[in-house]
Parts: C-alpha cells; structure tokens; sequence
C-alpha cells in the first residue's frame, strides 16, 4: 500500500510470492522507485512474515501485525471482539476486551505458525491438487457440494493423504473443495480458540477471506453467526498494510 502524507492510500497491490518473496519485493519495489510519481524521498515500512528481516536488510521499520492489527480494529472498528485472520503463511485468531460503552483492546492471541493447514498457501496447494484456479473455481465450486467428506484438517500433510484418494475414487471436485474450507474452520475453531469462546463482532481479515467468499461462508455457519456480528471491512486483505504505511508517518 502506497499512502501519502497525509494518509490518503495512493494505490495498493496484492500479489502472490510463489514461495520467493525478496524476488517478488525487489521487483515491486523496482517498479514503484522507476515510476515519474515519486518526487520526494520515501519511508517505507513492513510488516507480516518476513517483515522484520526485510526491514534489517532494507533499512525500512518494521512494525508487528498483531500489534499493528489490533490496534487498528480497535480504532476503526471499536466494537469487534474477536478478529479471524489469514495470511499466506499463518493464521490468527485475535481476542479484544470491552465493555459495550468502551472500545476494544487486544487482549489474546493465538497463531498457526507450525503447519500450513490453516493457511493462505495450504488452500493454494488444495486448488492445484484438484485442479481449479483459487481465483477464480475453487469458491464457486464449493457452493455446488451436496455431500462433503470429512478430510484431516489439523495437518497439510494428513489432509493430502486424504484427498488423494477420494479423488482416485472419481469424489466430486466440488465436495473435496468444500470439505477443504471446513476442515479449515474446524482447525482454526479448536486448534487456535483453544477452548475459549468466540463471541460478539467478528472481523475477518485477509487474503483468503477477501478472495473466498464460500471460507467466510463456512466461518459464519459453523460459528452460528447473525448477519450483526460480522465486521468485513472493504480492504480486509491490505487491512495491515495499511497499518504498517501508517505508522512510516
């Protein structure tokens, strides 16, 4: 996200690192210093996985997403109490205090960061595993499941040793995706809330859950969501980037 002095998001860019990530931040970054726009020096800041060591190498700041995700959910949308949040690499789930006349403030994590079921770039692998394109199929495609199978969800590796063979057996490509998106909400719902409760507005942020409307789908069922308890900001999936320009101010 490019912002200007006085805050005003310029442009913002959403692309995906095809597991080389300093290639693809040299080329963004090339792009951007080559264009006639820029006329004054710039700050630049990062943030999410790898963000720090881009910073150290770069020399730009780094700010943390939870911090910066939190406290930006607490400014913008004050009454939230839970924030559900899925990058590439790991997803989140964000707890936040309040009482109904005060706003929020962080007040738990929890992060998937051992395995990549869960996450932006397991729902990557699956796409291509059964061959749609995530952009554009695999959502859609899930929204046609009649009778999804129970697939492992708590590990990539277990749910691939799953897939495979209902594929092998001719399963329906729309009931394998579905059971992808649920295996992913059981996962987050019991691996990352640990027992604690998920209530009040929920925010979901990100990528997958910008992208995917039949994964928030899944979320809101399986959550028993009301239509007033669910907070989807308009770019939810540059929310931290946002946050990150911000705090380059």
């Amino acid at each position: 996200v490019r912002i200007d002095p006085d805050g005003k998001v310029l442009s913002e860019r959403y692309d995906y690192c095809e597991g080389r990530p300093f290639e693809q931040l040299k080329q963004i970054l090339a792009e951007l210093l080559e264009g006639d726009e820029l006329t004054e020096p710039v700050q630049i800041a990062f943030t999410g996985s790898g963000g720090k060591l881009a910073s150290e190498i770069l020399g730009g700041i780094y700010v943390n997403e939870i911090i910066s995700q939190s406290a930006a959910v607490s400014h913008l949308y004050p009454e939230v109490r839970t924030v559900i949040e899925m990058g590439g690499e790991d997803s989140k789930l964000i707890l936040m205090n309040g009482s109904d006349s005060e706003a929020n403030c962080l007040s738990d994590f929890e992060l998937n960061t051992i395995c990549a079921a869960g996450t932006g770039s397991f729902l990557d692998q699956q796409a291509k595993r059964i061959g749609v394109s995530i952009e554009e199929e695999f959502g859609a495609l899930a929204l046609k499941s009649k009778k999804p199978p129970r697939i492992a969800g708590r590990c990539s590796v277990f749910a691939k040793s799953d897939i495979q063979p209902l594929l092998n057996e001719g399963a329906a490509k729309e009931d394998i995706a579905a059971s992808i998106f649920q295996s992913i909400v059981t996962q987050t719902i019991s691996g990352l809330a640990c027992g604690r409760p998920i209530k009040g507005k929920i925010a979901f942020l990100g990528g997958p859950l910008y992208f995917l409307s039949e994964l928030r789908q899944r979320f809101i069922e399986t959550l028993n969501l009301t239509q007033d308890q669910i907070i989807f900001p308009p770019n939810s999936h540059y929310f931290v980037a946002i946050v990150a320009a911000f705090s380059s101010l």
